[in-house]
């Protein structure tokens, strides 16, 4: 009897100090965040994680330090939630940080507790997320947290192309701190109480005299228009949190399986008649590619990566009968859809990270060429035009291109032409596939005939009608077979699906090395 009662007492015991682990900080802390609109570490895992999914680990783990009376402040779990639980029934990695706790500073403990969800991530093959909200290092703690950081780059750099890394940041991320997201494939940030920075406000006015808000500096909006750190800007953290479980439904949990397909009831061989009257009569005129991405996916659902960054290239997420795939597609009612230093970047990282997790490629083109220009030159955009062919050449998942309207030069050899191992290339009756525009070329061709004839504006429209006629278009291309079969637009998506079932069991291999030299 007195040993079942000692029992008790223990479990009663435990209780008590899960109880208070899960008090984090204390509640005066926790109402001092939600009046900052925020919510705490474990109420993000709530609606992370599928309802009572959550396993956590570490919960009673403390700090070791004794300086700056360090000693007499040791909260259980040291400032950070870590664990493991589900998502759509598939299992996945978190760790949140607890701003109420330290400030959610990373100490030598609390790395230690983010480093084991990682190593375990990576041994089981599972997607890892992580939730950030920090104050950056603890001072107090000096080197120590430094090289917290440090062992956690090191793991967020190996687990690159091994498993799926999502970053959220919810809070403030300055310092070191912004490296780890930094090396991860996604990170979503939320408006207006979430920023990143590495150095903040009153340094940068110290040092360059700029006078800045946090919010201007290194804010969701900020880093989502002007930087491209940020993929995603979302409205709260509800919307943030959700957008993660969204995006974890098009992606696989590692690098050696395929990506999840769903059953849909949109008919495969469905035709869309709207499609063949999507191209301008004017081949100036733009257009909205968003309008044929959702015309040709399965039930017009497109998941958009960066949407509010290098507007004028759209990548993201969708599905063909079930099956998710990566977009990459020019954008021509944004800089008419040229390729420019952001936009070549912005769909280099995304074609790496589709080919590194299995996701095949769509490419939609509709490219007039690279923007010219001084500041375009002189940002590297021959370096970072460089970045996409590379990407695009490098890539060994299945990979269809679908020409809209203009391939132009250069910009047609980069947007996974046949050249640079293009699956199946198709092209629409209104492609223009040409080294230039017709007017362009006419001018160069033919200056001296435009120069010394009587009439140079009839002589010049003449010929550019006779260069239209004879260039600006797929014949050509497709009698070389650079172009593998001109299609009705209105056909678009049932070739497409049967394309890539064709390509499901593609194997594609790159020579043997290290790894390459992509140009940084």
């Amino acid at each position: 009897m007195s040993t079942g009662s000692f029992g008790k007492e223990k479990i009663e015991e435990l209780r008590k100090l899960k109880e208070e682990a899960k008090a984090g900080g204390g509640q005066k802390r926790i109402d001092e965040q939600h009046k900052k609109g925020k919510l705490t570490a474990r109420e993000r895992l709530e609606i992370l994680l599928d309802e009572s999914s959550f396993v956590e680990l570490d919960m009673f783990v403390r700090h070791r330090s004794h300086d700056f009376g360090l000693e007499k402040q040791r909260f259980p779990g040291d400032g950070v939630v870590t664990g493991y639980g589900k998502i759509d029934g598939r299992l996945v990695f978190v760790f949140s940080q607890d701003f109420t706790v330290f400030g959610g500073s990373l100490s030598e403990a609390h790395a230690e507790k983010i480093c084991k969800v990682m190593d375990m991530a990576m041994k089981m093959g599972a997607p890892v997320i992580g939730l950030n909200d920090s104050g950056g290092a603890r001072i107090q703690e000096g080197v120590v947290s430094l090289g917290g950081y440090a062992d956690i780059f090191l793991r967020n750099t190996l687990a690159s192309g091994v498993i799926p890394q999502i970053s959220a940041v919810m809070g403030p991320s300055a310092g070191g701190a912004v490296y780890s997201p930094a090396i991860t494939d996604f990170i979503f940030m939320v408006k207006n109480t979430s920023y990143m920075f590495v150095t903040g406000p009153n340094v940068v006015k110290t040092v360059t005299h700029e006078d800045v808000s946090s919010e201007e500096l290194g804010g969701a909006i900020t880093h989502a228009t002007k930087s491209g750190v940020a993929h995603f800007a979302s409205d709260s953290e509800a919307e943030c949190l959700m957008g993660i479980r969204q995006l974890l439904s098009f992606i696989p949990q590692n690098y050696r399986e395929d990506p999840p397909r769903i059953s849909t009831k949109d008919n495969p061989d469905r035709a869309e008649a709207e499609l063949d009257k999507v191209i301008p009569d004017n081949p100036n005129k733009p257009y909205d590619m968003k309008d044929v991405i959702k015309l040709v996916v399965d039930d017009g659902l497109f998941f958009e990566v960066h949407e509010l960054f290098a507007q004028n290239m759209i990548v993201g997420f969708a599905r063909l009968d079930g099956k998710s795939v990566g977009i990459v597609a020019n954008q021509p009612a944004v800089l008419a859809g040229v390729l420019d230093n952001d936009a070549s970047v912005k769909a280099a990282r995304f074609v790496r990270f589709c080919d590194a997790f299995n996701i095949p490629l769509l490419i939609l083109e509709d490219v007039p060429g690279f923007l010219p220009g001084t500041e375009q030159e002189w940002r590297g955009i021959i370096k970072n035009g460089a970045k996409l062919l590379y990407a695009l050449s490098e890539a060994t998942v299945p990979k269809i291109t679908v020409i809209t309207r203009k391939a132009y030069g250069g910009a047609y050899d980069v947007m996974n032409s046949k050249h640079i191992r293009g699956d199946i290339n198709f092209a629409w009756p209104s492609a223009e596939i040409a080294v230039m525009g017709p007017k362009g070329a006419v001018e160069i061709i033919f200056k001296r005939e435009i120069e010394k004839a009587e009439n140079p504006g009839e002589v010049e429209a003449k010929l550019i009608a006779d260069y239209t006629a004879k260039f600006a278009n797929p014949y050509i291309a497709a009698e070389r077979g650079y172009i593998d079969e001109i299609i009705e637009p209105s056909r678009t998506r049932p070739r497409l699906i049967r394309a890539f079932e064709m390509l499901e069991t593609k194997v594609d291999t790159n020579p043997k090395k290290k790894h390459g030299n992509i140009p940084l």
